[in-house]
């Protein structure tokens, strides 16, 4: 069985303040990290959906196989669809997706996940009583997650809709599915900008 990474690191990051791609985390950029996820995992084909400051990106992570969304900024599904389409080409039979900001997804728990790896599964990190990331999508799914999917909801409808063959795997144990929307810390002890 084959299994591709997808990681969704378009995005400019308007709430964070800068491409959540490039921003650092205990020590290496989130985009590196969630490679690094991937690879240590045990993924060797691993593409990374890039729009924002695309040649920043592109530079921090040097040797993966890039994904350019020229739609970037119409939401996460253009970079989910940039990424199921260039994985459609290869010989994946399903894709392990994370999102670039979510450092807390671990590669046990991509492991996890990669179990249940089919082309007609569908998988999703369980967190108490949410559905979360990682997720996984067997290669049957692929174009009907690309077709339904639209602005910032990923594969969230075809999920919704697909919910009765849909593994939820827990994660809690493992894994922490916290996304970073904005800095931490209040506004007053953020550290000042630099002009």
């Amino acid at each position: 069985m084959k299994v591709a990474g997808l990681v969704l690191a378009a995005g400019a990051g308007r709430r964070y303040g800068m491409p959540k791609a490039l921003v650092p985390w205990e020590g290496t950029l989130l985009v590196r990290r969630a490679e690094r996820t991937l690879r240590t995992a045990g993924l060797d084909q691993i593409h990374i959906v890039v729009g924002a400051q695309a040649e920043r990106v592109r530079a921090a992570v040097p040797g993966v196989d890039l994904v350019d969304n020229p739609e970037w900024d119409t939401g996460m599904a253009s970079s989910l669809r940039a990424g199921l389409g260039a994985l459609a080409a290869g010989a994946a039979d399903a894709a392990v997706v994370l999102l670039v900001d979510m450092p807390g997804i671990t590669p046990a728990a991509v492991r996890r996940i990669v179990a249940f790896a089919a082309p007609d599964a569908l998988a999703m990190g369980g967190y108490e009583n949410r559905r979360s990331h990682p997720v996984l999508l067997g290669r049957d799914h692929w174009a009907g997650v690309a077709a339904s999917a639209i602005g910032d909801r990923g594969a969230r409808d075809y999920l919704r809709t697909h919910a009765h063959t849909v593994r939820v795997v827990p994660m809690d144990d493992i894994a922490d599915d916290t996304d970073l929307d904005i800095p931490p810390g209040p506004p007053e002890e953020r550290e000042p900008e630099k002009s």
